[in-house]
């Protein structure tokens, strides 16, 4: 296949945000590829399609079809033209010897023999565009498998496209006091509601075909679907604490007999290594039983602050996490080398939505310090934070936690 068979066409300013919220999302590489190993095919992409335009925002092209993000195809000479219409998805693996598409004018044209595409749809029940497959060649697939599997990933697409949506809108809109109140209440419902219930389906369903599939890599690219899954959950929580918190007077903390914190704190730990594998995390845990507190609230603190120094503190070097009680009180410190955080950010750097301008994928929301932050204030404790150049970054959290607390 040559680039003469294509009519592309530059990246223009109306799709550079559509392109780059494709280009957010974490799991759209590994979804390409799962997509060219369960169909066998050799290109995958997502595209935007309205209703005179065909632009693709992510590609996985092992063909060199021509395509890279921004490029353009004419409308009328694609397929995904008459989905966009319909909203089915359309699958045939040999054009050459299909009832319908051996005359259809897009496999001609393009020279393809075998395709499948589905549609992209929104939460607001908008056609976003097309997570599509093509090859010259013809392909051997159940198509049955083939249609569920990437009507899951298109799905998947779809919720981190409504998140990311979501997520400007909201955060714009927060900077205006007078609609906070409501805007807030809203959102905690779209949340709560539109988003985290279609995410415990896609999360349900990737387990049942981690069930199914048997290839190595290909129940490795399924996990990773799953765990991006989870991540878009957390995501949620954390904005669902942050409008909780900011509706109710501060993140709800419910205090407890805690007898086995220490084993929570190793448990939180232990996650993060398998998440950021390559992260040195040395721990000197020493926690008694008896703590006043809320335990959960208090594992989500850890995993914040040791995420937070893993993003930001120098890479291949060790993140020291201490624990421990003086007098009444539970201290809790992680520290990273690396550069210190400027001086100018240190007076907001618990504030909401506050980030790097600069930032990269695993910068998340820019909540993590902020909840941090309100579950010390809500256990009636501080968190501190002090960074220089000399001896990087260190969080103590001091927090009041022996029965006299309650």
């Amino acid at each position: 296949m040559t680039d003469s068979s294509l009519s592309a066409k530059p990246n223009t300013p109306d799709f550079s945000g559509a392109i780059a919220a494709v280009q957010k999302i974490d799991s759209v590489p590994l979804i390409l590829e799962m997509v060219k190993q369960v169909t066998g095919m050799r290109f995958a992409a997502v595209a935007r399609v309205t209703e005179t335009h065909w632009v693709t925002c992510a590609v996985d092209d092992s063909i060199d079809f021509g395509l890279i993000p921004g490029s353009q195809l004419e409308l009328e000479t694609t397929i995904c033209h008459e989905i966009r219409q319909n909203r089915r998805p359309v699958i045939f693996t040999h054009a050459s010897d299909h009832p319908v598409f051996s005359h259809h004018h897009t496999p001609k044209l393009y020279g393809l023999e075998s395709y499948v595409s589905i549609p992209i749809i929104t939460a607001d029940g908008g056609f976003f565009g097309t997570l599509c497959a093509i090859d010259p060649l013809p392909a051997s697939f159940d198509e049955a498998t083939v249609l569920k599997s990437m009507g899951l990933y298109a799905q998947l697409i779809a919720m981190n496209l409504d998140l990311h949506k979501g997520l400007l809108t909201s955060e714009q809109a927060l900077a205006d006091a007078t609609e906070a109140g409501v805007l807030r209440e809203q959102f905690v419902a779209v949340l709560g509601h539109d988003l985290r219930t279609p995410l415990s389906a896609v999360r349900l369903s990737a387990e049942l075909l981690e069930t199914r599939v048997a290839e190595p890599r290909s129940i490795k690219m399924v996990r990773a679907i799953r765990q991006s899954a989870l991540r878009m959950s957390s995501l949620i929580e954390d904005v669902l604490d942050f409008a909780r918190g900011k509706l109710g007077g501060g993140i709800p903390v419910k205090p407890l007999l805690t007898d086995d914190l220490q084993e929570q704190f190793e448990a939180v730990l232990m996650e993060l290594r398998v998440v950021h594998p390559h992260a040195q995390i040395m721990e000197t845990l020493d926690i008694p039983t008896g703590l006043y507190c809320d335990p959960n609230r208090l594992g989500q603190l850890l995993s914040n602050l040791v995420g937070n120094a893993i993003t930001h503190g120098a890479k291949g070097t060790p993140i020291q996490v201490r624990v421990n009680t003086i007098d009444q009180n539970l201290v809790l410190s992680v520290h990273n080398t690396g550069a210190a955080i400027p001086a100018d950010v240190l007076p907001s750097l618990f504030q909401p939505f506050k980030r790097p301008e600069v930032g990269h994928r695993e910068d998340g929301l820019g909540l993590g310090l902020y909840i941090s932050n309100e579950i010390c204030m809500g256990h009636h404790g501080a968190l501190d934070v002090t960074s220089d150049d000399a001896h990087g970054t260190e969080f103590v959290a001091t927090i009041p936690c022996r029965l006299q607390w309650a």
